[in-house]
C-alpha cells in the first residue's frame, strides 16, 4: 500500500511556521484562554524527540506524537471561505507549521522528510473546543469533518524554513505499527 498521491516525493511549499512558549488553551478550560503571544518564525530548529526549539510542547513528554504539528494551507483557506472570515491569521490554530501541496493525513504512519529533516506522522491533529473560541462557533465541527492537522514526531535534528521544499517518503505506513 503506497501513500496516497505519492510515488517517492512531492512539492510543497512551508508557508508559515509558529512556536509559542506557553499553552493558551491546554489546561485552561473552562476559564479564559492563556494570553502567550503565537511567534512567527522564518526557520526553527527541530529536535530529535523533543520537539521545536522554544515551543510548549519541547520536551514534553517521552516519545510525545506531537512533537510538531501540521496544518494544511488549503484547510484553512477553505475554514476562511467557509465562515467568511479573512482576517484571522493561520496561526490562530495553534498549530507549528503550515504547509500547502500535501494531503498531510496521507502521512499517519509513514516516515517522511522535509528540508532535511526526518518525521513520523502519528495521528491527526484533531481540534479541541477553543477552535469555537479562536476562530468561530462551529470551527471545530467544520474542523473535524475537513481535517488538515497532523501531528508528527521529529526522528533528526534539523532546521525548518519558509520556502518551497520536497516532501519525500522514507518509509510507508505499513512498515509501522498502528499505534506509532
Amino acid at each position: 500500500m503506497s501513500v496516497t498521491g505519492f510515488c517517492c516525493s512531492s512539492d510543497v511549499k512551508i508557508e508559515q511556521i509558529f512556536i509559542s512558549s506557553e499553552h493558551n488553551f491546554v489546561g485552561h478550560y473552562g476559564q479564559p484562554p492563556g494570553t502567550s503571544p503565537l511567534i512567527e518564525k522564518e526557520r526553527i530548529a527541530c529536535v530529535a524527540g523533543k520537539g521545536l526549539l522554544g515551543d510548549r510542547y519541547f520536551n514534553h513528554a517521552e516519545d510525545y506524537k506531537g512533537q510538531i504539528t501540521f496544518f494544511a494551507a488549503e484547510v484553512f483557506e477553505r475554514l476562511c471561505t467557509h465562515f467568511g472570515i479573512r482576517e484571522k491569521p493561520a496561526g490562530v490554530l495553534r498549530r507549528n507549521v503550515i504547509v500547502s501541496g500535501i494531503d498531510l493525513l496521507s502521512l499517519i504512519g509513514c516516515e517522511f522528510e522535509i528540508q532535511g529533516v526526518k518525521f513520523r506522522g502519528t495521528q491527526h491533529c484533531a481540534p479541541c473546543e477553543w477552535m469555537d473560541v479562536a476562530f468561530a462557533p462551529g470551527a471545530k465541527k467544520f474542523l473535524k469533518e475537513n481535517a488538515g492537522g497532523l501531528r508528527a514526531k521529529i526522528l533528526s535534528d534539523g532546521e525548518l524554513h519558509l520556502g518551497d521544499a520536497q516532501l519525500r517518503i522514507v518509509k510507508e505506513a505499513e512498515a509501522f505499527p498502528s499505534n506509532a
